[in-house]
Formats: structure tokens, C-alpha cells, sequence
């Protein structure tokens, strides 16, 4: 049994226990819910004090190994500058869709107080200050007091300073401090997935408090969690159609065929990486030589995530909501910034591993809490689904996008295109 799905088992069995007990045995259920209680808060602290090492690590390795493909040649040059294009779009997306979905289909206020209730340990980090306040305090005067008060912004902009510089530094001391990020990356990474190991215990233990104090409230209102952040995903999804036929200049029916293969895979797997090969087959059957293709989509399954600062995004927004944080126009600006970086620092990691790491400075920009997150991580694997989808959907867009710009791609008549 794969490890998303023990963590999703648990908590369905933690939520189905609490809510029974508060059912049949209220004063168990309290009971119940004041011994799990710390059984799950330690195991979300374990969870959490890998976050600012981790995202450090991948943002400064993931900035470099950038860096570097972009100099490799001008077709990844190119890829490279439309991927952050784009990502940075796909941010803006969530920024304006998830307030909207929220709006038209909102979390009912009962629910939304009972698990503010059940996660008492989840309070906001605090309110936005004035723009100039908040802009003075984005350059850190004290880089170790911004990681121990995780004000993950400055920490995100001292790590692209700092991965920038490594690039401009000579070849030895260069390779020395990428390889030392590196290492920490990959220990952090074990340090996770150890918790994570363990994650059935702590994410049960979380939800039959949930259970106990929301009842079973606490299902509808993960539902509409999905339901809103997969709506989000899906739109981001559905954008790559008109970006392939207008950016490609090919058929509609053309692309469609060609992406059904990958999709059908993605959905299966859950994997971009698994995927690959089915991308580059869909390719090359539009014309798409494996010379471009063969560049440009492991460079997008490395660092193009199309879906990943939308729904990354649209999480912390929806947690956001859920607590009663306020979202102003320039809180969003920056939160899509950030949903930017930390996704394009989030190379190739699992999904379970990937949503808290690069959720957490989502969600810390714009005030929002992050314990949540340790909840909402066991229904990931629903999600993800849509995540995969849509990162293969756009990577094999963008690799004709691209291949069209290099003149590979023959270019559908008028008859095909209106045809399909």
C-alpha cells in the first residue's frame, strides 16, 4: 500500500472515530480528543521544522540547476523563460479564481467553525502590515532571526540572492556550495519522509480530535476543499487547449489526440517523470522531432509545473479563508510571487512532500495558518490527480508552442483547423 493512501485510510478511520464517539459518547469523544491532541501536534511539529532547511535547500538547487539548462542552449533558454512566464500566469489564475469559487460555493460557517475549533493549535500567523512596513521588512537585517520566526518571504529572497551569486562565483567554489545544498536537500528529504512514515499515527490522531469537535461536519468540508482546489486545477488545465492551438497554430482535434495518451498515463500514476516517454511519442505524432522534444520535456517535467502554483496557491487562500484572514489586492500580488518561486523550487518531489514545502511560505506570505496543511495533506493524493493531469496537458503544449516558434511543427491548413 502506497504511502499517500495509509495516510488517506487514516484519515478517514481518524475522522469516522472521533465523529462516532462524539455520536454515542460526548464526554469519551473529549476525552478521546485530549490525548490525540498531542500526539498529533508533535507530529505536525516534526513535519514543520523540516520546512525552512528544505525550501532554502530547493530554492537555492533549483535556482542553480536552472541556471545552468538556460545556458545549455537558446531552446532552453526559451523553454526556461516561457516556463516562469507561465507559472507566474497560473499563480495569478488561483489568485482570482479561488476567491470567486469561494464565493459562489462557500464553506458553510457551521463547518468552518467547528474545525477552526478542532485545529485550536492552527491560529493566523497575523494581520498584513502597511505596504511600506511590509516592503522594508522583505530584505532581512537578521537572516537566522527570519528562519526562527519563519518569515519565509525575506527567506525567499536572501535564498535567490544567494543561488544567484553561487552562479557567478568560480567553478570550485561554485560546485562546493551546490553540492552542499544538495546534500542538505536530499537529508531533509530523508528527515520527511520519516515523518511522513509515520504519518498515519499523527494524521489519525488529528483527525479523531476533528472528529470528536466537528463531527461529521469535518467530511463535507474536506470535500469541498477538494472540490474547490481541484476546480482550480482544472481550469488551469482547460487553459492549456487554447494555448496549444494558438501558440502551436495547430488543430484542436490534433491536440486533443495527441494528449489523451499522457493524460490517460498521468492519471494512473500520478507521475510527470512516468509520463515522459508518452509526452515525447504525443510530440513527435504532431511533428514535434525528438530534437526538440527530447529538450525541452524533461526540462518542463523538471521545472514546469503548470497546475502547481495555482492549486498551491488556492490552498493557502482557501485556509486563508477558512480562518478569517483578509486578502487584500497586494497580499495576493505577493502570495503569487511566492507560489511562483517555491513551485519552481520544488523539483521533481513527491506530492506529499512537495505540498508542504512549497505551501507552507504560500500560506505564511499571506497570513494564513499552517497546521492546517498537516490535515489537508492526507487528501492530497485526490488532487494530485488533477495536478499531474494538467502539468502533462501544459508540457506538451508548450514543447509545440516552442517547436512552432523554431519552425518545426507544419502548420495545420484552415480546413483542419475549422474541421476540428
Amino acid at each position: 500500500m502506497s504511502q499517500p493512501t495509509r495516510i488517506l485510510l487514516s484519515l478517514l478511520a481518524g475522522l469516522a472515530v472521533g465523529a462516532l464517539l462524539a455520536a454515542y459518547s460526548p464526554q469519551g469523544a473529549l476525552t478521546a480528543a485530549t490525548w490525540a491532541q498531542p500526539v498529533g501536534q508533535a507530529w505536525l511539529n516534526g513535519l514543520q521544522m523540516t520546512i525552512v532547511p528544505l525550501v532554502v535547500a530547493l530554492l537555492i538547487t533549483g535556482v542553480t540547476a536552472t541556471a545552468e539548462a538556460a545556458q545549455a542552449g537558446r531552446l532552453a533558454g526559451r523553454a526556461i523563460a516561457l516556463y516562469v512566464m507561465l507559472l507566474f500566469l497560473s499563480a495569478v489564475t488561483a489568485a482570482l479564481l479561488t476567491p470567486l469559487f469561494l464565493q459562489i460555493a462557500p464553506l458553510p460557517q457551521e463547518s468552518a467553525a467547528s474545525l477552526r475549533a478542532a485545529l485550536s493549535g492552527a491560529e493566523k500567523i497575523g494581520p498584513v502590515p502597511p505596504l511600506g512596513e511590509f516592503l522594508a521588512a522583505v530584505v532581512p537585517a537578521n537572516i537566522v532571526k527570519a528562519a526562527g520566526e519563519n518569515a519565509f518571504l525575506s527567506l525567499i529572497i536572501f535564498a535567490l540572492i544567494f543561488a544567484f551569486a553561487i552562479t557567478r562565483v568560480g567553478h570550485e567554489a561554485r560546485t562546493l556550495l551546490t553540492s552542499f545544498f544538495v546534500a542538505v536537500r536530499d537529508v531533509m528529504l530523508v528527515v520527511i519522509n520519516w515523518v511522513l512514515w509515520i504519518g498515519p499515527v499523527g494524521v489519525f490522531a488529528l483527525a479523531l480530535v476533528v472528529g470528536a469537535k466537528a463531527g461529521t461536519g469535518a467530511f463535507g468540508a474536506l470535500l469541498h476543499y477538494i472540490l474547490i482546489v481541484a476546480s482550480v486545477g482544472l481550469v488551469i488545465t482547460l487553459l492549456a487547449y487554447p494555448a496549444a492551438v494558438i501558440g502551436g497554430r495547430i488543430g484542436l482535434g490534433r491536440y486533443v489526440r495527441a494528449a489523451l495518451p499522457s493524460q490517460a498515463v498521468a492519471i494512473s500514476t500520478q507521475s510527470s517523470l512516468a509520463t515522459l516517454p508518452v509526452m515525447i511519442e504525443g510530440a513527435a505524432t504532431v511533428g514535434v522531432p525528438v530534437a526538440v522534444s527530447g529538450v525541452t520535456m524533461p526540462l518542463a517535467v523538471a521545472i514546469f509545473r503548470a497546475t502547481g502554483p495555482a492549486m498551491n496557491f488556492a490552498v493557502a487562500i482557501y485556509v486563508a479563508t477558512w480562518f478569517g484572514v483578509p486578502l487584500h489586492a497586494t497580499t495576493l500580488a505577493v502570495g503569487a510571487v511566492v507560489a511562483t518561486l517555491t513551485s519552481l523550487g520544488s523539483v521533481s518531489l513527491p506530492g506529499t512532500v512537495s505540498y508542504v514545502s512549497a505551501i507552507s511560505p504560500v500560506a505564511a506570505t499571506i497570513g494564513a495558518p499552517i497546521t492546517p496543511l498537516g490535515l489537508l495533506v492526507a487528501v492530497e493524493t485526490l488532487p494530485d490527480i488533477m495536478r499531474t493531469v494538467g502539468n502533462v496537458t501544459w508540457d506538451l503544449a508548450t514543447t509545440i508552442w516552442l517547436s512552432r516558434g523554431a519552425g518545426d511543427v507544419p502548420r495545420d491548413d484552415a480546413d483542419e483547423i475549422v474541421s476540428h
